[in-house]
């Protein structure tokens, strides 16, 4: 994108479309010269626009080509019902057959997609005027009908939505014009257009009861899907956005073991992997046919210290165990430098509302070793749980252990299997670990893991003035007020929380060089899993 504006800087647009025409065309960058020089340019000056023009036209994406991609997840439990996907390989099926009436851009800002306007005064009535021109695969066009159906059936408990707890503040989705609808929330919410743009919120068609069909308005039409196994979506011809996908056709499978997904991508089987491991970075980069693309997210393994018993319930404790997190060696050593050092809060540089001015907790061994000796916490051993579930929790810990030695602490180090740790360990101990994937806000994250109510709130640290800041900031329409109001929150985790958030992880995927397209979105890897209509092929 860079070398077209500096292309159309340098010659103009229409000069500028002329000459990236030929290119496409299969003029060569002598060729261009020629006509430059032809036209009476300085030999120079032809040279350096040839140089520039080539560079574009590289850039310009290519119709056609067939990619086979491998995401981490495969069970028979794989479904096309945007209601009940729940992991990433669920999600990039989602975004290739379905819209949703939003859609979050690199900052997760809500962009317009089959809404082309939102609008609200207070924050509790939304009026959203849908895009013309729009039809599902098998040809309806899409009405307001379509969009009332696929918003109130996460309210019914029969669907088993996973975004039921969002989906329960809309009270009423009426039909406000042949192309409007108005949403009607039960308390203001500023967020709302963010709730509308993640994964469970895509549009399908009026009265839709089986959705292996995976009809929607999206880039891609299902050609084959059997769960556990793959899907295969080929390009949508009647796609509402103009020269959309560029793709003919992808193929999507799980591979579960990341050493067979790197090496399905290394012999050329795959054409995009991801979750690939830190240490397999430098494997992947190696190769010349291949790279690594690497989307700075909010993904982290927290340190959790129950409010409610054990050692946590004494803040002397929880501070000191702050303080031994030697964050920028663990980002080194742990991640092999994919990620950002962390300040015991949940909220990542990359996501509006992100509090810039909150200072940076030091390592500091003497200052953890004066709050364990007011704790008063001895010499017998804490234990600590971790497992391979919560990710890098292990070596999170063993880390750990060594600095607390240091500072009189002795903590014993226990390692869970795996399985089952979610449903029999997480938040089960007074010490020990979780994971928590990014979140598309910094209201969703902080009303899921630390609002007093949630049953998420993985410390059980509970802060009434906390709770009733976060209810005023959803309602706040004024973007600075509202800023300030999670700086706020943001600095109550940092300092009184009962959470370690020593960095966060990236989302590394691998790919082929002739695989083009993508830029980051923080959601996760692969675009936050929307790169299916922006991804194309080098010829």
């Amino acid at each position: 994108m860079e070398h077209s504006k500096q292309l159309d800087g340098l010659v103009g647009p229409e000069e500028s479309t002329r000459i990236l025409g030929a290119l496409q065309r299969g003029a060569s960058r002598r060729d261009v010269l020629a006509l430059l020089t032809g036209a009476g340019m300085q030999a120079a000056l032809a040279g350096s626009i040839a140089g520039v023009a080539t560079a574009a036209h590289a850039q310009t994406p290519r119709k056609g080509g067939r990619i086979k991609v491998a995401g981490a997840t495969a069970a028979v439990s794989d479904t096309l019902d945007p209601a009940r996907q729940s992991n990433h390989t669920d999600y990039i099926r989602g975004f290739m057959f379905y819209n949703s009436l939003t859609y979050l851009d690199g900052s997760l800002t809500p962009q317009p997609q089959l809404a082309e306007e939102f609008t609200t005064k207070d924050a509790k009535t939304w009026v959203l005027k849908l895009r013309k021109g729009v039809t599902f695969h098998d040809g309806k066009p899409l009405t307001p009908q379509d969009v009332i159906f696929s918003l109130m059936r996460h309210k019914n408990p029969a669907t088993g939505s996973r975004a039921k707890a969002l989906a329960d503040q809309i009270e009423e989705v009426v039909a406000s014009g042949p192309n409007e609808v108005t949403i009607r929330l039960a308390a203001p919410n500023a967020d709302l257009p963010v709730v509308l743009g993640t994964y469970h919120f895509h549009i399908v068609k009026d009265g839709t009861t089986d959705f292996n069909a995976g009809i929607g308005t999206g880039p891609y039409k299902l050609k084959e899907f059997r769960p556990g196994v793959r899907a295969v979506g080929v390009r949508n011809e009647n796609y509402w956005k103009p020269n959309r996908p560029y793709l003919d056709e992808i193929e999507h499978v799980g591979i579960g073991d990341e050493p067979a997904r790197v090496n399905a991508l290394l012999t050329g089987e795959l054409d995009l992997i991801t979750a690939v491991n830190p240490r397999s970075v430098e494997r992947v980069k190696a190769s010349p046919k291949h790279a690594v693309f690497e989307t700075k997210a909010g993904l982290y393994s927290n340190l959790i210290m129950r409010r409610d018993n054990g050692p946590g319930t004494n803040p002397d404790f929880v501070l000191g165990m702050k303080h031994l997190f030697n964050r920028e060696q663990m980002v080194k050593s742990i991640v092999i430098g994919h990620g950002v050092v962390g300040n015991d809060q949940p909220i990542h540089p990359s996501m509006r509302f992100y509090a810039k001015g909150l200072k940076q907790r030091p390592y500091d061994p003497e200052k953890a070793k004066w709050h364990f000796q007011r704790a008063n916490i001895g010499s017998a051993a804490i234990p600590v749980v971790v497992s391979p579930a919560a990710i890098n929790s292990v070596e999170m810990a063993l880390v750990l252990q060594h600095a607390a030695r240091q500072s009189g602490v002795n903590l014993d180090v226990r390692r869970m299997p795996a399985d089952g740790y979610w449903a029999q360990h997480w938040m089960k101990h007074p010490v020990g670990f979780g994971t928590i994937n990014p979140r598309p806000s910094v209201d969703v994250m902080l009303s899921l893991f630390f609002k007093s109510d949630s049953p998420q709130n993985e410390s059980g640290w509970k802060n009434e003035k906390f709770d009733q800041l976060l209810l005023a900031a959803r309602a706040e329409t004024d973007e600075a007020k509202r800023a300030q109001t999670y700086a706020d929150l943001q600095a109550m985790i940092h300092n009184e929380g009962n959470i370690g958030i020593p960095f966060f992880m990236s989302n590394l995927d691998g790919h082929s060089r002739k695989l083009k397209g993508m830029t980051p979105i923080p959601l996760g890897g692969m675009m936050g899993y929307m790169f299916s209509e922006h991804a194309w092929l080098e010829a």
